[in-house]
């Protein structure tokens, strides 16, 4: 049985959020989606919302990721303690709230396991190794088919990672820095792969940001609390095709919606 997972990239601000509310149904019934998985930290712009978390769940999402944004809206710690299909990420301090990895009921009894990993070069160094933490996910063999977010800067760092877990996960797609590259690929032995699936939000933007307010920051202005870009909005998102019997991925493609 070949499955199609559809991994949404990072939801910015309210209007990013009501222009995946508007599309994410048609987009999973148009490509016959059996799982999807939203990064769902920037809603609020920095962090999520209890009510935004329902709102994205109502879109169609079965999991939601997080990242470096994950505690910016306090609300959401009770939300996450309460929510199994909320991850923050897994190489947190094992102190942290919440959960960083799930294994949830797919199609036709599979097992799939959603894990939220965050990268530490460029972000901060004092995460657990997402390596190793990976290596000891991987050692409970309770699941069919397992995903990967990984929430990094660095595209050798989600590369890199890519190539080790390839053959032992199924895919693997990187989120964090909003912009969508053109590297989907299946390694050799089987893992789906794209550096970054870019973002949900304000398409005429840096980032989702006000673009006169990226430059003010670059030309070393008065400091200001970012704001979402107005105007129209774009949904950038991947589509994993999974051989689930196999245990490899057989193709990846985007499907960005404008």
């Amino acid at each position: 049985m070949n499955i199609h997972v559809l991994a949404v990239g990072d939801v910015a601000g309210d209007a990013g959020l009501d222009f995946l509310r508007r599309r994410l149904p048609a987009l999973r019934k148009e490509y016959g989606v059996h799982f999807t998985v939203v990064c769902g930290e920037n809603a609020a712009f920095h962090g999520l919302l209890p009510a935004q978390a329902d709102d994205i769940f109502a879109s169609g999402a079965d999991v939601i990721t997080m990242g470096n944004h994950t505690w910016d809206k306090k609300q959401i710690v009770k939300y996450m303690g309460s929510c199994p299909y909320l991850l923050r990420p897994a190489n947190y301090p094992a102190s942290t709230p919440g959960r960083g990895s799930g294994v949830f009921d797919g199609p036709r009894g599979l097992r799939i396991r959603v894990v939220d990993l965050i990268g530490r070069v460029g972000m901060n160094p004092n995460f657990d190794s997402p390596f190793t933490k990976m290596d000891e996910l991987l050692k409970a063999d309770d699941a069919d088919l397992t995903l990967v977010d990984f929430h990094a800067e660095a595209t050798s760092e989600k590369g890199a990672m890519a190539w080790y877990l390839d053959g032992r996960i199924q895919a693997l797609w990187g989120t964090h820095t909003h912009v969508p590259t053109a590297d989907c690929q299946v390694l050799p032995q089987g893992l789906g792969f794209v550096t970054d699936l870019g973002m949900t939000g304000p398409a005429q933007s840096v980032i989702g940001s006000k673009p006169e307010q990226a430059v003010n920051l670059f030309l070393g202005g008065v400091p200001q609390r970012f704001e979402p870009a107005p105007g129209p909005c774009k949904l950038n998102a991947v589509l994993f095709e999974i051989d689930a019997g196999a245990r490899r991925c057989v193709s990846v493609r985007r499907v960005d919606v404008s």
